[in-house]
């Protein structure tokens, strides 16, 4: 899959934008506008992922509760008529929270919707951000609440819905944790789908940064992942030189 905001620019036309994914054996845009979505069915590509209420806001603030909610009801209806699987969701920024208080009010928030989730058959992705990164404000999100892995797992199983999961992205995961491959093990239960992009700088999956992506991706075949893979680097050179060379390291 391809992560719509890093690449959609680069193109004169959405349908354009389309044919390079078909062209690079990709089977998604994702994160692009619902209004889109039917243009992705006249190429034969899906949204693996929708996008909802953005990272600034979130669970972990309940002020922003009604907000993001409205948003995520919506966008779970236009999921199900369009035959989309997943939704993101944040948490929002800490603005002062403890990691426990912050916990706390995601849990019951994501409650609240977590049931119109599997009523309606689509899987709600809780997304981890790194916060040290601040060269850019797309390479790091200082101040988001959900900066740990295992705290954003620990979110999802004390709500104990089958239908909220994880956004496991891997740039972000090596940031703040490292230790990539064994944290795809430890929470595979809770893998709902996947992000890449190279690490420092967050550009191509070349040789100048330093995760290892074919091992990440055997790892996520040894668990069982079934889900997308979405592209999500800013590129630096010939976006599609670097499109392909992501696609096909990530193709084990």
């Amino acid at each position: 899959s391809l992560v719509n905001w890093c690449y959609e620019k680069y193109f004169k036309s959405f349908d354009e934008y389309c044919e390079t994914a078909v062209k690079l054996g990709c089977q998604s845009i994702e994160l692009c506008d619902p209004k889109n979505w039917p243009i992705l069915k006249k190429h034969g590509l899906t949204c693996a992922i929708a996008g909802s209420h953005g990272f600034s806001t979130g669970f972990s603030n309940p002020d922003e509760w009604e907000s993001c909610l409205k948003v995520l009801r919506e966008r779970l209806d236009q999921c199900v008529e369009f035959g989309v699987k997943s939704v993101i969701t944040f948490t929002g920024m800490a603005k002062g929270r403890s990691k426990d208080e912050g916990k706390k009010n995601c849990i019951e928030g994501l409650r609240q919707i977590a049931g119109d989730a599997e009523k309606k058959g689509v899987t709600l992705c809780l997304e981890m951000l790194n916060t040290r990164d601040s060269s850019h404000p797309m390479k790091g999100h200082p101040g988001y609440q959900g900066d740990d892995i295992d705290w954003c797992v620990d979110v999802c199983k004390q709500v104990g819905s089958s239908h909220l999961k994880v956004l496991f992205d891997i740039y972000h995961v090596q940031i703040m944790h490292g230790d990539v491959i064994r944290r795809i093990h430890q929470h595979k239960e809770y893998l709902g789908h996947i992000h890449t992009a190279g690490n420092p700088g967050r550009g191509e999956l070349d040789r100048k940064q330093e995760i290892y992506y074919p091992a990440v991706m055997e790892a996520l075949l040894e668990v069982g992942y079934q889900g997308y893979v979405g592209q999500e680097f800013i590129p630096t050179r010939d976006v599609w030189e670097g499109l392909k060379e992501a696609v096909e390291l990530c193709d084990v």
